[in-house]
């Protein structure tokens, strides 16, 4: 387990995918997202219009998870075979960003998250896109393996 704050957001750091888990009724649903991470809210952006979208409007409710470093690690037997990974997986509420300016910093978050020089948000780009803010409420890790420096010697 996985409990430190800072050891969690080095794993969100390294991640490149976060997943989302929503639920509608009886029916779940996962959709994997670009992200970016600012302590406390996850940003995502998606088209207007979705399925993501309308479960989200229902029920704001999600779950997230995200991983960093993941390595199979072979074995000669079959039930020997493992994995290597860190992971992160919370739990929040999704609020809709209407503010064009909210937008447009939701959006940089999420490019400074894949990019170091991220481009420029124009309007034009804010008025084409849903953003989205989770707030987080709780959050754990877990790791298995050898896995990156800095948790790999706290963790093994």
């Amino acid at each position: 387990m996985i409990d430190s704050l800072e050891d969690q957001e080095r794993i969100i750091a390294r991640a490149r995918v976060c997943r989302i888990g929503l639920c509608l009724g009886q029916h779940p649903y996962v959709a994997p997202v670009n992200f970016g991470y600012e302590r406390g809210s996850l940003f995502f952006h998606s088209a207007l219009e979705g399925k993501k979208i309308r479960i989200l409007r229902e029920n704001p409710r999600v779950c997230f998870e995200m991983e960093g470093d993941v390595e199979v690690t072979p074995a000669p037997v079959s039930c020997r075979w493992g994995m290597r990974y860190e992971s992160v997986i919370g739990y929040g509420t999704a609020t809709f960003l209407e503010d064009p300016q909210d937008k447009a910093r939701g959006l940089e978050i999420l490019f400074r998250h894949y990019a170091r020089e991220p481009p420029a948000v124009s309007s034009e780009g804010v008025a084409a896109v849903v953003v989205v803010r989770v707030d987080i409420e709780s959050m754990t890790g877990q790791c298995s393996g050898n896995v990156s420096e800095g948790i790999r010697t706290r963790f093994r």
